[in-house]
């Protein structure tokens, strides 16, 4: 065999390894991604709006739960505005149709907690929903019922509470907030979705300053920076996006 060959051989070999497993220190940048938004101010807002694309999103002020992962995923170039508009476009009859359309729209299907469910089911591992918290690793995508028809969805974080459990990065109304509610809530979805994106490294991001000092709030069970109850979060949530 040619020296010619053998190196291009070696280079396809490569590619297809780079191909079939995505880098090591995804998932810390993922995390960290989510978590950088826990230091921002964000209203929860979920009115309907006209998005670029692709690349599309609403004001960096403005945002609910989905907003979180879109946001996180996007700082690690996965854009989920173009994946799930893209697989709806093809596979429109395998995507729930609670809101009576007929066709894709880019504008809000990537900000709606049913379409997030089955693009990471379709596209990603779908995991036990068990109550195991040892079931549940770093990065991992978890959606609940909060009852009434409303769903919302979640990132976890590369930290735990005081009992083991992993802290979530959401925003149920107050903005992104990092909290112990793995299991304040029925977990309807669990889900790894990792995209082929080699070679990221992840950012540096100092610790919120209580976490630094390792005092989360309230027992961290359910209270995030804010000090107030998930449970007590507003009950009627737009229900447009998320």
């Amino acid at each position: 065999m040619s020296r010619a060959r053998r190196v291009g051989g070696l280079v396809l070999a490569w590619i297809v390894l780079l191909a079939a497993a995505p880098a090591a220190d995804y998932v810390p940048a993922l995390t960290a991604a989510a978590l950088a938004q826990t230091r921002e101010r964000v209203t929860y807002d979920g009115a309907y709006v006209r998005l670029a694309y692709p690349g599309g999103d609403v004001p960096a002020d403005r945002g609910v739960c989905t907003d979180v992962l879109i946001r996180a995923y996007r700082k690690l170039g996965a854009d989920l505005q173009v994946l799930v508009h893209e697989d709806m476009k093809g596979h429109f009859a395998l995507y729930p149709k609670n809101w009576g359309r007929r066709s894709p729209d880019a504008n809000i299907d990537h900000r709606r907690v049913p379409n997030l469910m089955t693009f990471f089911s379709r596209h990603g591992e779908t995991l036990p929903k068990s109550s195991r918290a040892a079931d549940y690793a770093p990065g991992d995508i978890v959606a609940w019922d909060l009852g009434r028809g409303l769903t919302h969805i979640g990132l976890l974080a590369d930290r735990r509470g005081q009992d083991g459990r992993p802290l979530v990065v959401h925003n149920i109304g107050r903005g992104p907030q990092l909290e112990d509610v793995l299991f304040d809530r029925t977990v309807i979805g669990h889900y790894r979705y990792r995209p082929r994106n080699p070679g990221v490294t992840p950012p540096r991001l100092p610790l919120h300053p209580r976490a630094a000092a390792g005092a989360w709030p309230r027992a961290a069970r359910g209270w995030g920076w804010s000090g107030r109850p998930w449970r007590s979060a507003p009950s009627r949530l737009p229900r447009r996006g998320c």
